[in-house]
């Protein structure tokens, strides 16, 4: 029986981000993964500002290690497609003059190892990999037991910062956390080498095709030359149109006058592989006796862009600061607890809850339409399209009504 005072299930973005912070503050912790890493983690593969901003938080040598890695490239911008096939070409602008790469585009074999590596080189974090915890038990003393599936691993743990996703064992049976037809997004990813077209500037493409809203087709560009392609649509949305969105995504590529020349020639790599996004259009309680939920643990992805890893990374931030002042205190009540949720939805709620109400417009496909229309030839609305991803104020900006009418009548923007 391993005694710890902290223990983190689960060691992806989420998981490692809250680990590492926990080392830089001098605290030790126990680090569990069913897996072994490097290993794949089924996801759009793009890395946006904002975890250039977390990964900053962590070391300030982090950014530059990972732009000058050639697991990624960067991305400068993104290529929006309307439902009626009018193309945006939006460049990103780093902010202050700075010359940085705003994002990258890089597996998530890759991205996750990458910060694996640098849990591994903390001696403040033990780290076991390939243990699948699956027995959660509460002590009369107020800690928690922990078993592997095959009893070979025993923990006990004063707090634990679950990290192991939304269908987990500890986040269904536990936290009591169901699956949300309304609240969750049915995904599929796959690879493929020498799609045709793309942007030499490594933009993302986001194709708002009618067939897949509210979601979008995604393509983002990867190192040698390969491409993450994939979809994703609002899972009640698959389950009231009946779609099959495997068939529907092989159908659209074949097919769509805008895809199906791009990728006559390309190659596909592997499977199609599904996954699902718990969106955080709903607010979920982020802690309980004696734990905390981290990034899709917690619902946390973006309802809108289906961003998940930076709001992983945030949420292992701030567990990382709430466990250390848990211990401190000797106190890991749900209500000393619930200070954590509080600091969460701080940093996200708002954003959250802009992308949620930016969700539902992605019903009106003429809206979409309308609005890539007066910004093939409105330099400000394009810009405001491009800083919708992030810049709070000029996303609730576009859940405004009066921003439409001042579009639709020639205003100022």
């Amino acid at each position: 029986m391993r005694e710890v005072d902290i223990c983190i299930l689960g060691a992806g973005p989420g998981g490692a981000t809250a680990a590492l912070h926990l080392a830089n503050a001098g605290q030790r912790c126990l680090l569990v993964d069913r897996a072994t890493f490097p290993r794949d983690k089924i996801c759009g593969d793009a890395l946006s500002g904002k975890v250039v901003m977390e990964l900053r938080r962590i070391g300030a040598d982090l950014p530059g290690k990972l732009a000058a890695s050639p697991m990624q490239v960067p991305a400068w911008g993104i290529d929006f497609f309307a439902p009626n096939g009018r193309r945006l070409s939006i460049p990103f602008k780093p902010t202050g003059g700075s010359t940085d790469v705003v994002g990258h585009v890089a597996k998530r074999l890759d991205f996750d190892n990458f910060l694996l590596e640098e849990v591994r080189r903390r001696p403040e974090i033990e780290l076991l990999e390939g243990v699948d915890i699956t027995r959660h038990e509460r002590t009369a003393a107020g800690r928690w037991n922990l078993a592997s599936t095959d009893g070979a691993v025993e923990i006990s743990a004063k707090l634990l910062l679950v990290a192991n996703g939304a269908q987990s064992a500890f986040v269904r049976q536990v936290a009591g956390h169901a699956l949300e037809p309304a609240h969750h997004c049915a995904g599929l990813r796959t690879y493929y080498q020498g799609v045709t077209g793309l942007n030499p500037a490594s933009f993302i493409e986001l194709h708002f095709l009618e067939e897949f809203l509210p979601g979008y087709l995604w393509i983002f560009p990867l190192p040698n030359g390969q491409a993450n392609v994939g979809v994703g649509m609002l899972t009640a949305a698959v389950s009231s149109k009946k779609i099959n969105l495997r068939e529907r995504l092989h159908e659209i590529l074949a097919t769509h006058p805008a895809l199906k020349d791009r990728f006559a020639t390309a190659e596909r790599l592997g499977p199609v592989r599904g996954f699902g996004l718990p969106l955080g259009s709903k607010r979920r309680a982020l802690s309980g006796e004696g734990y905390m939920l981290l990034g899709d643990a917690g619902s946390l992805i973006d309802p809108f862009t289906g961003e998940g890893i930076s709001h992983a990374m945030v949420s292992g931030r701030h567990a990382a600061d709430w466990a250390a002042q848990a211990l401190a205190a000797n106190n890991v009540a749900p209500s000393f607890l619930r200070q954590y949720d509080a600091a969460v939805y701080r940093r996200l709620g708002q954003e959250l809850r802009l992308s949620h109400a930016m969700q539902r417009l992605l019903n009106y496909p003429w809206l979409f339409n309308f609005i890539a229309n007066r910004a093939t030839n409105n330099p400000t609305l394009a810009a405001t399209l491009s800083s919708m991803f992030v810049d709070l104020d000029l996303r609730e900006r576009l859940r405004q009504p009066s921003f439409y009418l001042k579009l639709l009548f020639g205003g100022k923007l």
